[in-house]
């Protein structure tokens, strides 16, 4: 079965096995979490989700992305400012999908 989800405001297409990153959730590594907001269910698409659909995944990690550098600069004013920023993600793994 694949599925559409909704998380931390983006959406993602799973399947049962697949692995997503997501944006960092409260859950411990190695308990269940369930997402309730399922946009797409076999093609079947809902309004905006599909009611008695849900999947199920396992937490399987926390940690934090590559760093990235922002950096910020206006001409003839003497302006240099250099940011850094790490992204927190959490990694599931899609354990099963289940339709009423």
């Amino acid at each position: 079965m694949k599925a559409v989800i909704e998380t931390g405001g983006k959406q993602y297409y799973v399947e049962e096995g697949s692995v997503i990153y997501v944006e960092k959730l409260d859950n411990e590594a190695g308990s269940k979490v369930d997402f309730d907001k399922v946009l797409m269910v076999n093609g079947t698409a809902g309004h905006p989700y599909v009611s008695g659909a849900s999947v199920v995944g396992e937490v399987i990690k926390h940690g934090k992305e590559k760093k990235i550098k922002v950096f910020k600069y206006n001409q003839k004013k003497n302006y240099h400012k250099t940011q850094g920023h790490r992204q927190p993600y959490t990694k599931v793994e899609i354990k099963s999908i289940k339709v009423k």
